[in-house]
């Protein structure tokens, strides 16, 4: 059973999205992106309550701005997916999961040291350029259980 409901565009979804924000990190990097996505959409605590699918986790506004910055730059979000995204798009909104993004609602690329916290979450770990945080114990149930 998948980790979560999808249909074949969130697929191209999350694959254009993997390969936007990390294919200069290989596969595993695409799918800790990918992770972070499947992720928000089973959370349903803090930043991201109430969305309810894929599309509505990368096309969601905050603070007048595209979560997302592949979104919101455009660069190679927006060309078509490709099948080797796709199947690992598929991996991790089947079953995927990983260390440091096993759990993490966030990731960035500070192009310095990553902060032991981002937005009082904490770190938990980097994978080339991306640190991870994952949302502290007792404020995302939802999140340790998908």
């Amino acid at each position: 059973m998948p980790r979560v409901k999808y249909t074949e565009s969130d697929v191209n979804l999350v694959a254009r999205m993997m390969r936007a924000e990390a294919e200069g990190e290989g596969k595993l990097g695409m799918l800790m992106v990918g992770n972070v996505v499947v992720n928000r959409a089973i959370a349903n605590c803090l930043d991201f309550q109430d969305l309810r699918s894929i599309s509505d986790v990368i096309y969601q506004i905050q603070g007048g701005n595209y979560s997302f910055e592949a979104v919101q730059k455009g660069n190679v979000f927006y060309n078509r997916a490709r099948e080797v995204d796709k199947r690992l798009a598929r991996r991790t909104l089947d079953r995927w999961r990983q260390h440091p993004s096993k759990y993490a609602l966030w990731y960035f690329n500070p192009y310095a040291p990553c902060p032991p916290t981002w937005y009082g979450q904490p770190f938990t770990g980097q994978y080339k350029l991306h640190c991870f945080y994952e949302p502290q114990a007792d404020t995302c149930d939802a999140v340790y259980m998908g």
